[in-house]
């Protein structure tokens, strides 16, 4: 709750900095305008000190000029509401000494300094004690000049008077204030209000794209689940029979007194019991359950070797090394966790052929640790980009040709360890390795 108080305070701060920062730069130039354009002014009602007071008036117009110029410096920024205060003070130091150097209470000058009070509370984010200190100075330095000047107050009555005026634009000025400091909160809420909103709605994309891929995903499973029940129902009696038959024949006394003829059924044989694993894997990985009731210990050495066997197709000439411990039960979802494993195999073949290494390999490698067991699949491929590092489990990021894939794989993946209580990293060396790594809950 502090921090988030802090958050919201630094912010509005900024807003406050923003806000001054911009108003204070324009009606910096209306001022020197305005300041300059007084010379017609000094020559209609006082043409004896036209000369005097233009170059006071250029002098003033060059020193707001200079502050002006000063925003744009690191100084400026860090002191610029300092700096605001010192450039508004200056015109009406200047017209006080106009009316002090003329006719005091009776000087025309004085329309100068209500000019001064309502343009600047109207046009400046001021708060209500700044309005009423400038305010305050301004009626000061009025009163000032008037008691001051040779001759002193000539009439009390009028310099009453308009000293009173002074503070009605005095009021209006801290009206403004109070209004304007509200109106500048509800635009901040309203600004983070939006913000807000923004963030949410670009958390409910990301969130439906992982739920799109999600659906692909199992659309995809389905569709393997239908198929390879065929292949079991379709493959299995035939395979079966040929197994049964390759065994009788393999106990005829031809069969010992050739080796030949021997060494040729051992082959069909063991090519048979590869077909009956290839579609006891496929049943096995393709048949998730929706609710999660796959959810169970197994054996993740079995979970491994049965994806090596999957995607033997992409790992074709590349070596894949197994390092596990002798005890790797693990509590989960089997097939999906295949499926995690297909992945990482085939992205770290398609790598490892991308770099054309001479002895290309991939090791998946398992340690226990603890109550989860730690799983790492590593490929001296060529690597991941800096860039790209931290945008590869982004749902439909692909750094493959079009229509190589959809970019879903490493997402899905993702989420499927995310599910397990695990994180699912990367880390790499362009031009060198590739390290995946998850953690597998260990039933107790």
């Amino acid at each position: 709750m502090l921090a988030l108080l802090h958050a919201q305070r630094l912010s509005e701060e900024a807003s406050e900095h923003r806000h001054l920062l911009f108003y204070s730069r324009v009606t910096c130039v209306v001022a020197m305008v305005l300041v300059l354009m007084g010379v017609g002014l000094d020559a209609a009602f006082y043409p004896e000190r036209a000369t005097t007071f233009g170059l006071l008036r250029g002098a003033t117009a060059c020193a707001i000029g200079l502050i002006l110029l000063s925003y744009a410096t690191p100084f400026g920024q860090r002191h610029i509401r300092r700096l605001t205060y010192l450039w508004i003070a200056l015109p009406q130091v200047m017209i006080a000494w106009m009316i002090f150097a003329t006719d005091g209470e009776a000087s025309i000058y004085f329309v100068g300094l209500t000019f001064g009070i309502a343009g600047i509370g109207i046009f400046l984010p001021l708060t209500v004690r700044e309005a009423c200190g400038y305010s305050v100075f301004t009626i000061a330095i009025y009163v000032a000049a008037c008691v001051a000047r040779e001759g002193g107050v000539q009439r009390w009555d009028q310099l009453l008077g308009q000293t009173i005026f002074l503070s009605f634009y005095g009021v209006i000025a801290v009206t403004v204030a109070v209004y304007g400091g509200r109106w500048r909160r509800q635009t901040l809420a309203l600004q983070n209000e939006v913000m807000r909103q923004r963030d949410e709605l670009i958390e409910s994309n990301q969130a439906l794209t992982q739920i799109k891929g999600q659906l692909l995903h199992r659309e995809k499973m389905a569709a393997i689940g239908t198929l390879s029940a065929g292949l079991l129902h379709e493959l299995n009696n035939p395979v079966n029979f040929s197994l049964m038959a390759l065994d009788m024949g393999r106990t005829q006394p031809a069969v010992g007194q050739d080796a030949m003829l021997r060494e040729s059924l051992d082959d069909a044989r063991e090519g048979l019991v590869r077909i009956q694993n290839i579609v006891t894997d496929l049943k096995t990985f393709a048949y998730q359950k929706p609710d999660g009731g796959n959810v169970r210990p197994f054996l993740f050495e079995n979970a491994a070797r049965s994806a090596v066997r999957l995607a033997g197709f992409d790992l074709k000439g590349i070596e894949v090394r197994l390092e596990l411990p002798q005890d790797t039960h693990v509590l989960g979802d089997e097939p999906a966790l295949i499926g995690v494993m297909i992945n990482l195999l085939s992205n770290a073949a398609h790598a490892v052929r991308a770099a054309k290494r001479e002895r290309p390999e991939v090791v998946v490698a398992a340690v226990v640790q603890g109550e989860r067991m730690a799983v790492t699949v590593r490929d001296n491929g060529q690597g991941i980009e800096p860039q790209n590092l931290e945008r590869v489990f982004d749902p439909f990021f692909t750094t493959r040709d079009v229509g190589s894939g959809l970019g879903l794989g490493l997402s899905i993946s993702y989420g499927i360890v995310q599910r397990h209580g695990g994180h699912l990293t990367v880390r790499s060396e362009p031009g060198a390795w590739t390290e995946f790594h998850f953690d597998l809950p260990r039933p107790t």
